[in-house]
């Protein structure tokens, strides 16, 4: 057996099984489900080459699997991703129900995504992502909670981004006669005009609602926050991306060949810099960290459509730099949200406060992931959003490194909101008892905390098989004039020459241990909220004065006219339309035969009446 069909096969038993095991014993249950997904990503990176495919036929149609080098970028992630994740999983999951139900459907989203990355045929292709597609929603409505507000929308822009896949891929197929996506791809400067702009549109529609690209963006904010936060690791992390792998393959391989190529990129680019820039003003208003991470996301995927849209050597680097980085800095703070959650039982900043002591590997885990998340040196966002800075002035697009420095920049609002809120407030009585998470959590999320430090100082790493990935979709070498692409990095191009800065900072961590060691810092007094005076009089213990509670008022009320207008009204305003519709049509309907006889009676009178017009 071809050992491509072998991964598949112990991705779809292993969720099967590990399903069934629970009725057995959970234990057993916890390792089979472990062994599902971490067995065939051994086996992927061990055995599998770029390259290497195998051709199949199924119902008559040629299907052939295989990795590309662009392929494997994402594999990085959905891979490597899914086994620290599966492993953090095992220990949020302890003691809760449905817990074959949470396995089954893991198991196959991490199937799916990597059956997409396999797929050279579009059948294949459509098939695998409407897996993960199924398999993601089962676990939004997990809860059983908002599953009509939240689980309904998801559902059914998942549905119209895959109906406009479908599309797209019926009309490829009248105009190549097969399926295969390297015909497509071969073909389509050759097409008629009209062809050329549907089929890239369709695409774009279905990758952009995975993307979360403005305005298909209106699910991603619920279907993360009411996901279980062990999922949600890889539902921002690693579903996401696979819209921006779809996004990328169009752009490059079918928009770039456009006449009017540039303006489609424009607008595309566009959509990605207000999807930063929006995402991040609501990302501050909230004061729930499932949600403020949630609109973070959206935020961070903007710059990423907006780096690859751009089209340049230096912006598509970017840009997937920052896809690799998003995947690991915002699973990690999924993750460390997720162990609150399951230690305090709340996610809220207005009800937790002060953590740093009882938790501190999840707050050193937060902290790197922050830093990584507002692009501070050293770590990778930094080396990320710098190159898409440089890559926007480089190609004169000065008018949107503005909203995209705008985005970056009001990022620290929420960035030190959520550190503050959870770790760095006072101390409450109520949360004495909190611990630290179980070491199967905190590893996953300190390992991944650690990447974002040795990427952002050795970013040749990533930017390597990058390099190789971009080759296949048509660039030439990039990777050995890196250093000439952007000013940071060194005369090698394998590392950010940022020593200063980092010694600097490692400078400032050491005297402020100094200071609190020598100003005796088992000797300080620890208040809470209330231990406190205001105007000479004291709180009354109903009054909550955490700096939690409405955070950045006055900033939020100078920002407020650009959130007035939501796009979700003009959804639910259409929705609303369509129910009217619904209900005068069931009007129509009524069910007595001698009402239909009515009807078929003026039909054919008005067809009588125009028959000439229509048959001439």
């Amino acid at each position: 057996m071809d050992i491509i069909y072998l991964i598949f096969l112990i991705f779809l038993a292993g969720a099967i099984i590990s399903w069934l095991a629970g009725k057995v014993n959970h234990v057993l249950q916890d390792i089979l489900f472990l062994a599902s997904v971490i067995v065939p990503s051994v086996l992927f990176y061990m055995n599998v080459s770029v390259g290497q495919e195998v051709h199949f036929q199924a119902a008559g149609i040629d299907l052939s699997w295989g990795i590309t080098a662009f392929g494997w970028i994402f594999s990085l992630i959905v891979l490597g991703l899914g086994s620290l994740a599966a492993i953090y999983s095992v220990g949020f999951m302890k003691g809760k129900e449905r817990r074959g139900y949470f396995y089954f459907n893991y198991v196959l989203s991490i199937m799916a995504m990597l059956g997409i990355l396999f797929s050279r045929d579009l059948v294949s292709f459509f098939i695998f992502w409407e897996i993960m597609t199924w398999s993601s929603y089962l676990m939004v409505i997990y809860n059983g909670q908002h599953t009509q507000s939240i689980g309904i929308k998801y559902f059914i822009f998942s549905a119209i981004g895959a109906y406009a896949m479908l599309t797209a891929i019926v009309v490829a197929h009248s105009v190549t006669g097969n399926f295969m996506i390297a015909d497509l791809i071969t073909a389509y400067p050759v097409l008629s005009f009209n062809l050329q702009l549907l089929i890239p549109i369709l695409l774009l529609v279905g990758f952009g609602v995975k993307a979360a690209l403005m305005p298909l963006h209106v699910w991603a904010p619920g279907a993360y926050s009411n996901s279980p936060m062990a999922y949600t690791s890889v539902f921002s992390g690693a579903l996401s991306k696979m819209g921006v792998y779809g996004l990328t393959i169009v752009m490059l391989s079918m928009i770039s060949h456009l006449p009017e190529g540039f303006w489609f990129r424009e607008v595309l680019a566009w959509m990605g810099a207000i999807t930063a820039a929006v995402g991040t003003l609501w990302a501050i208003k909230q004061d729930d960290a499932k949600k403020l991470l949630a609109y973070s996301s959206v935020a961070q995927l903007g710059y990423i459509v907006t780096g690859i849209a751009v089209g340049t050597e230096l912006s598509i680097l970017a840009g997937l730099f920052l896809a690799v980085m998003h995947a690991i800095f915002k699973s990690t703070l999924f993750m460390a949200v997720g162990a609150i959650e399951r230690q305090t039982g709340t996610t809220n900043f207005t009800e937790v406060t002060g953590l740093i002591r009882k938790m501190p590997w999840t707050f050193l885990a937060s902290l790197m992931s922050i830093i990584a998340l507002a692009g501070i040196p050293p770590l990778g966002g930094f080396v990320g959003k710098w190159m898409l800075y440089e890559s926007l002035i480089t190609s004169d697009h000065f008018i949107m490194i503005v909203m995209v420095f705008f985005s970056s920049t009001a990022a620290f609002l929420y960035c030190y909101k959520f550190l503050f809120g959870f770790f760095l407030g006072q101390e409450e009585r109520e949360w004495a008892h909190v611990k630290e998470a179980p070491a199967i959590m905190v590893v996953p999320m300190v390992i991944l905390a650690g990447l974002s430090f040795v990427l952002g100082t050795f970013p040749g790493i990533l930017l390597k098989p990058i390099d190789a990935g971009m080759q296949a979709l048509g660039f030439a070498s990039t990777y050995q004039h890196l250093w000439d692409t952007s000013i940071i990095l060194n005369g090698w191009g394998n590392q950010v020459v940022l020593q200063p800065i980092l010694y600097a900072i490692l400078g400032i961590f050491v005297i402020f241990v100094v200071f609190l060691t020598l100003k005796g810092y088992k000797n300080t007094r620890y208040v809470t909220t209330k231990d406190i005076s205001s105007s000479g009089e004291v709180p009354k213990e109903h009054e909550n004065l955490t700096f939690s509670v409405n955070f950045f008022q006055p900033f939020m009320r100078a920002v407020e006219p650009a959130m007035r207008r939501q796009i979700d009204r003009y959804y639910n305003g259409f929705a609303n339309g369509l129910e009217a519709l619904f209900d005068f049509t069931r009007k129509i309907y009524t069910g007595n035969g001698q009402t239909y006889a009515i009807y078929v009676i003026l039909f054919l009178i008005i067809m009588l009446l125009i028959k000439n017009n229509i048959f001439g």
